[in-house]
C-alpha cells in the first residue's frame, strides 16, 4: 500500500512556486479544466427539516447552528484501524470511512461490520485505487459496483458515498456515480500522510487548515497517522468544533448521487 500512497497527490502545494504549484495540483485532483463541487452549507441551506431521519448513533447534531467537522479516512481497514476505532469510541466521535476493496475489505470485513455497528459511515473509495479517469467506462463502473456489493453484504446495505483515487473525476465518473447510487466526496483539509510518519507533522497540517465544514482526508493505512487523531480531535473540539459524519455534515440536506462535495 505505500506505493499506492505516493501515487496520490496533494491538493495544494508546498513548494516555492505557489501559483504554478496550486493550478498544478488542482488539475491533478480533479484529473480535468473545470470540476463544479457542492459545498455542504449549500446542502443544508433550505432543506426540509430531517429530524430523527438516519441519525448515526453518536446523537444528533445541527450543523446549520453547530460548528460541525468531518474526519476522513481513506484506504482502510487495516492493522492500525482496530486503534483508531478505539480512538474514536473513547472520545465519541464518528468518522467517514472510504474504504478500499482488494486486500482491505475482503482482508478485514469484521472492522467493516465493527465501523457500521459503532456509528461510522462506511463508504467507497473503489476496489483497487485505479484511477477512474484514466481507464474505460466499463471497468471504471465495476471499480465501484465490487465494493458495493461487499459492503452491502457486510452490514446490510450499500454505501451512498465514494471518494474517487486522487480526486480525479470527470463527468463519465460523474455519470457512473449517479447510476450505482453514489455520491463524490473530495476534501478541504488533507494533511499529506502518505509523505511523512511524523504524527506531530501530520496533527499540525490539519490543524493549520481546519475550518467550519471541513472535510479532513487521512489514511488508517499510514503507521503515522492514527497516533495524529487524539491530537487533533482533542484541539478541535478545544476549538469549538463538533466531528460528524459527512451525511451528518450535510443533513437536513442529502447528497445526490453523481454530484461532486467538498
Amino acid at each position: 500500500m505505500t506505493n499506492m500512497g505516493k501515487r496520490l497527490l496533494p491538493r495544494t502545494g508546498f513548494t516555492g512556486a505557489a501559483l504554478a504549484a496550486s493550478v498544478a495540483a488542482a488539475l491533478a485532483l480533479t484529473g480535468c479544466t473545470k470540476l463544479d463541487t457542492v459545498s455542504p452549507s449549500s446542502v443544508r441551506k433550505g432543506a426540509a427539516d430531517a429530524k430523527g431521519k438516519d441519525r448515526a448513533g453518536f446523537g444528533t447534531v445541527d450543523c446549520r447552528k453547530a460548528k460541525c467537522i468531518a474526519l476522513t479516512f481513506d484506504a482502510g481497514p487495516s492493522e492500525n484501524t482496530p486503534r483508531l476505532l478505539k480512538i474514536l469510541k473513547k472520545e465519541k466521535v464518528p468518522a467517514t470511512f472510504f474504504t478500499l476493496g482488494k486486500n482491505h475489505i475482503e482482508k478485514y470485513p469484521e472492522l467493516v461490520k465493527q465501523m457500521d455497528r459503532e456509528g461510522h459511515e462506511v463508504a467507497s473509495h473503489t476496489w483497487s485505487h485505479k484511477i477512474l479517469t484514466k481507464i474505460k467506462p466499463a471497468e471504471a463502473r465495476a471499480e465501484l459496483e465490487r465494493p458495493n456489493k461487499a459492503i452491502e453484504k457486510l452490514i446490510g446495505k450499500k454505501p451512498t458515498l465514494m471518494r474517487p483515487p486522487q480526486g480525479r473525476t470527470n463527468d463519465t465518473v460523474n455519470k457512473i456515480s449517479r447510476d450505482l447510487g453514489l455520491a463524490e466526496i473530495l476534501w478541504t483539509v488533507t494533511a499529506k500522510d502518505y509523505t511523512t510518519e511524523d504524527s506531530a507533522l501530520i496533527e499540525k497540517r490539519v490543524l493549520e487548515q481546519a475550518g467550519r465544514d471541513g472535510i479532513i482526508l487521512l489514511h488508517d493505512i499510514y503507521k503515522g497517522t492514527v497516533p495524529a487523531v487524539p491530537g487533533v480531535i482533542t484541539e478541535l473540539k478545544k476549538r469549538g468544533y463538533v466531528f460528524v459524519t459527512v451525511p451528518q455534515l450535510l443533513a437536513p440536506g442529502k447528497a445526490e448521487p453523481g454530484k461532486v462535495y467538498r
